[in-house]
């Protein structure tokens, strides 16, 4: 049988009755149910982007939001990098929408005008706010707290794309709101920009209700079936950059290849039913968290220190700075992270993105310290985390470790992959919208 593409003569093709019955499904017994609840009612959201700054990705992200935006309650627009990315990124992205929204209301009078969005943008936290994970509030965490005190009865999304030290000065200022708030956080990789800011929301507010994806996003680009236009190239290709000034854009970036890696914050509300993370759909399927893992090492380690892949990872190091003012910075990775003295120790905090084994370096004016080496392993999340589900975290979920739902390396990536056909025949029938009026 020969697959047919998602458009044919003009016409947009139905996914279900097309490739559903050529696509695998996975049984029950992989923990992945076969229906998607329905969407009971638009959802509150801000989001929270590093845009502009290590990753381009988030434009793309950003180009998905604002399609899909007639669906949702866009309520702000946080800056929140590390990096180079300001909110002007967020700007230049809303004025290609312009050039786009004449023609997107005629499909739907719910799409925000452009003036609307511009108004709810705002710049949050540039640089780390350091070992306590708070400092000075932003006018981020400003807006995350008028919003979350709206006298609306619908809970608050927050999508997190970047830095999470927005949200943690929020819950600061203002710990009353953490009722009416529901995380998504796209950890991983930006997890280790912010693990100072994360590490304080994991001590002082463990109710939260948090979906933490440290790899379950991954399945937006990698796995499921990718053939023809389902490829991360080919589908921009024909379905993304023929549309609107914003699939031009949005083809300018990584080469004109899929990566989208935090929109599936975003098909979490749309295509979820957000009261329950452990039911299926577009945004991941997820398992109550265990601990939080934090291991504090009080010396240089080795090999033989072993931690979960996105652990906190601290090191408190015995020394006599002289003065408090000498500075000292861990090496890892491609980072160069900021040391604290907490009165009997330099404290660093890093988190390791992958399973493998690490290295770090120490460059410090305290003598004893300069030019110290060490390392560590880390290793994955075994699937018996999934049954040890933390009372201290009754709210807070996490990527299914079974090695049944994972995309190589990534664990709970099925959970979004195998909705790949659904997610981007919704996105393309979206991005058409772009190009003319209804």
């Amino acid at each position: 049988m020969t697959r047919r593409h998602l458009i044919a003569g003009g016409m947009a093709l139905s996914f279900s009755t097309v490739i559903s019955a050529m696509m695998p499904r996975y049984s029950l017994a992989s923990g992945l149910s076969q229906s998607i609840p329905a969407m009971t009612s638009r959802r509150r959201v801000i989001v929270s982007t590093d845009v502009g700054g290590t990753d381009p990705d988030d434009f793309q992200s950003m180009v998905h939001l604002l399609v899909s935006a007639d669906r949702i309650d866009i309520e702000g627009l946080i800056s929140s990098p590390f990096g180079p990315g300001r909110k002007q990124d967020i700007l230049d992205v809303i004025d290609i929408y312009a050039q786009d929204y004449p023609n997107l209301k005629t499909w739907s009078s719910n799409y925000p005008a452009p003036a609307a969005l511009r108004q709810i943008t705002k710049q949050g936290s540039v640089p780390s706010q350091g070992y306590a994970g708070f400092g000075q509030s932003t006018e981020g965490s400003e807006l995350i707290v008028q919003c979350a005190r709206k006298p609306d009865p619908r809970p608050l999304h927050v999508l997190v794309w970047g830095g999470i030290d927005d949200l943690a000065q929020a819950l600061h200022d203002a710990p009353d709101i953490l009722p009416g708030l529901r995380v998504y956080y796209i950890g991983g990789p930006n997890k280790k920009w912010s693990a100072d800011a994360y590490q304080y929301i994991a001590d002082h507010f463990p109710a939260l209700n948090m979906i933490e994806a440290n790899s379950t996003y991954r399945g937006w680009f990698t796995g499921g079936d990718q053939s023809d236009d389902l490829g991360n190239t080919g589908f921009v290709t024909q379905h993304v950059a023929p549309y609107g000034m914003l699939g031009q854009y949005f083809a300018t970036k990584l080469g004109g290849k899929i990566k989208m890696g935090d929109t599936p914050s975003v098909a979490w509300v749309l295509n979820n039913d957000t009261s329950d993370p452990s039911s299926p759909g577009w945004g991941g399927q997820f398992v109550r968290a265990w601990a939080r893992p934090h291991v504090v090492f009080d010396h240089l380690t080795t090999a033989a220190d072993r931690v979960e892949r996105f652990s906190v990872v601290e090191f408190r190091l015995t020394a006599n700075p002289g003065n408090r003012e000498m500075a000292s910075y861990l090496k890892f990775e491609n980072q160069r992270l900021p040391g604290y003295w907490n009165g009997e120790a330099m404290c660093f905090r890093c988190c390791p993105k992958k399973a493998t084994l690490n290295h770090y370096s120490v460059e410090s004016e305290i003598p004893e310290l300069n030019g110290q080496t060490g390392s560590f392993t880390s290793f994955q999340p075994p699937a018996e985390r999934s049954t040890e589900p933390s009372p201290r975290y009754p709210d807070w979920w996490t990527d299914n470790p079974d090695p049944q739902l994972a995309e190589g390396e990534h664990q709970g990536a099925k959970t979004v992959s195998r909705w790949r056909h659904e997610f981007l025949e919704d996105f393309a029938a979206s991005m058409r919208r772009c190009a003319g009026p209804k």
